[in-house]
């Protein structure tokens, strides 16, 4: 039995996760269902990159799925530090790898306003409770692409996690009970029929995703959950769903341990989260977590394993599963969670903030931007942040929450949707101004998730193209990637939206590629003298070329040269030869259209340059915001 999982690495008693994919000891698990998988398969994230040669678990064995989080988020963790806990997740790709009508509630003030029901649920009388009815059990039937081998799908396996109903024909449970879905079943409590669920949105960030059902059938008799508020600590609460262990519902009860902003596995982000004590094994991911009152408070979705803890568990807000609905509804898909684009620095040494006139005991300081944000063409390094939206900004980088609590100050950013603005208050040059800033959501040069699932590649000449990304590096192993190409990929930031780090995954022998058979993973910068934006750009310049010869270089300023007529017209055979069904995945029989400004950088030689360094992103006195 697989589990979806995600190993993260915490640091010291400050639980800054860098979620390192080095780490073995500590471990952030999403455990949202039980994965049946033949035993040649692989992990469905694995962030400890497992090669497609290693021999996988057997199908009685638990399989961790370790997502990969960029340790970029070491600062985000830091920024998590001032919550209590550091996610590593840096610039929303937090560089961490280790870890209505429909329902939907408006936001006040405190997180959510919902219809309380004033009556209590007995432990004894929880049988027979009608909320335990919306508790279903999904069935999912995973085919993951093959990062490798881009043109093909690899062998499907199964899984099964928990949902629940949340009114006008939808359910909601976690996106990774449902990545890479080519079936969802769901089956309700005390019947045996199974029936088809629609995926219509996913969040990988917050690890949501929303099903409906068609059938009436299904619906009959249902009572819908209804969201309550955000708890407080020590408040009871019980965890429903369809955990190990048997077929039949399973509940669970323990107390809110700790409120505050918590990597979240699966998306490799920093949202609020709620630590719970109550038992969450694999299956119950995606069930929901109920207070006294029967109101639900939340989705499980992963645990903390470590050999010095125990019974740490982690639940989806409502505030932040109400944001995923709202902004379902209005948009009529998932946009995801902005970010304000900028590298902090905490300003908790008096010297510091003398030095840079901050008169307080608040700010932090902004030390890097994203050239992708909207922030770059509003603040500069060196500004000191001091508040958000007419809340003050700590030197730690938290901000009040609720009576006598201090939380990260990311937590506002991810109450925003994107293309909210927002008011930041700034100390340049020793005097106060107030600017507006758009948020958006972050733009990853490497990302962690593919967007519809298969990945972009190109043959020329049986050499095999493809844009670096997290699930490739987890097939491929990160010793064949290289430490080079793997420092740019945690580190890197995208200089303009478009770009990405194209990689030569690997060369199909063929004697018009004698001699270069042996190279893989190597990056490759220009074509012809012209460099490489992305993948649809290199397929153009191949496309457009008039010269007798195709000249690719590559890092260390190795060439390699290809007669151009000679490789066009091998293309075939090398395609019948390995049983490979197109040139290029279909995205690039699209026209290229070369996006504004991209040429700016490129002309600046900032193009490829790594502008995050190894200490910047390791030092717990930087954060990600």
């Amino acid at each position: 039995m697989a589990i979806a999982a995600a190993n993260c690495l915490f640091s010291g008693v400050t639980f800054a996760t860098t979620y390192r994919l080095f780490s073995t000891s500590h471990k952030l698990n999403y455990l949202s269902s039980v994965v049946r998988k033949p035993s040649d398969d692989q992990n469905q994230i694995p962030i400890k990159v497992k090669s497609k040669k290693s021999p996988c678990k057997s199908a009685t064995q638990d399989e961790e799925f370790t997502p990969r989080f960029r340790s970029r988020s070491r600062d985000e963790n830091t920024f998590s530090n001032a919550d209590g806990r550091s996610g590593s997740d840096r610039t929303g790709r937090t560089l961490s790898k280790a870890s209505k009508s429909l329902g939907v509630q408006k936001k006040g003030n405190q997180g959510i306003v919902v219809d309380s029901k004033e009556q209590k649920v007995e432990t004894s009388n929880l049988h027979n409770a009608s909320f335990l009815s919306a508790v279903v059990k999904v069935y999912c039937t995973h085919t993951a692409p093959d990062y490798s081998l881009p043109w093909q799908k690899q062998r499907q396996y199964t899984s099964t996690g928990s949902a629940f109903m949340i009114g006008d024909g939808k359910l909601l449970t976690n996106a990774h009970c449902v990545e890479h879905n080519t079936q969802v079943k769901v089956k309700r409590r005390g019947d045996d029929t199974k029936y088809v669920a629609k995926v219509l949105a996913r969040g990988v960030e917050c690890d949501i995703a929303l099903l409906s059902v068609e059938s009436e059938e299904f619906w009959k008799g249902a009572e819908p959950l209804q969201l309550g508020s955000l708890p407080t600590l020590q408040d009871s609460v019980t965890v429903v769903g369809y955990p190990l262990g048997g077929e039949t519902i399973s509940v669970s009860k323990g107390v809110v341990s700790r409120i505050e902003v918590t990597s979240y596995a699966h998306g490799s982000s920093e949202l609020l989260g709620i630590q719970i004590d109550a038992a969450i094994n694999p299956g119950n991911s995606g069930g929901p977590a109920f207070n006294d009152q029967g109101e639900c408070i939340g989705v499980a979705f992963q645990v903390y394993r470590s050999d010095d803890v125990e019974n740490i568990g982690y639940v989806i807000p409502t505030t932040v599963v109400s944001h995923f609905l709202e902004d379902y509804e209005r948009n009529g898909k998932y946009t995801g969670f902005p970010s304000l684009g900028v590298l902090l620095q905490k300003l908790e040494n008096p010297a510091l903030r003398a030095c840079l006139s901050v008169p307080s005991n608040e700010g932090v300081l902004v030390r890097k931007i994203e050239p992708t944000a909207h922030a770059s063409d509003v603040l500069k390094e060196g500004d000191v942040i001091v508040s958000f939206d007419n809340v003050r900004v700590g030197s730690e980088g938290t901000i009040p929450f609720r009576s006598s609590e201090r939380i990260a100050f990311r937590y506002l950013i991810s109450q925003k949707f994107t293309g909210d603005a927002a008011e930041l208050g700034i100390i340049r040059n020793g005097q106060f101004m107030k600017v507006q800033v758009i948020l958006n959501t972050r733009v990853h040069l490497v990302p962690y998730h593919i967007d519809g699932g298969q990945p972009s590649y190109l043959i020329v000449a049986g050499l095999v193209f493809t844009p670096l990304s997290e699930p490739l590096i987890d097939e491929e192993c990160e010793d064949s990637i290289g430490l080079k190409l793997l420092t740019k990929a945690r580190y890197s930031m995208p200089k303009f939206k478009g770009e990405q780090i194209v990689v030569l995954s690997q060369v199909l022998a063929n004697e018009v590629n004698i001699g270069y058979e042996d190279m893989s993973n190597e990056q490759v910068l220009k074509l012809n003298g012209t460099w490489i934006k992305n993948i649809h750009h290199l397929a153009h310049l191949v496309d457009s070329c008039k010269d007798k010869y195709l000249i690719f270089e590559f890092e260390d300023n190795f060439l390699v040269v290809l007669e151009r007529e000679s490789a066009l017209s091998a293309s075939e055979s090398i395609l019948k030869g390995y049983g490979i069904p197109s040139v290029r995945s279909c995205d690039l029989l699209e026209p290229y259209i070369d996006s504004a400004g991209q040429n700016e950088y490129i002309n600046r030689h900032e193009f490829g340059d790594t502008p995050v360094s190894n200490s910047e992103v390791g030092y717990d006195g930087l954060l990600w915001a």
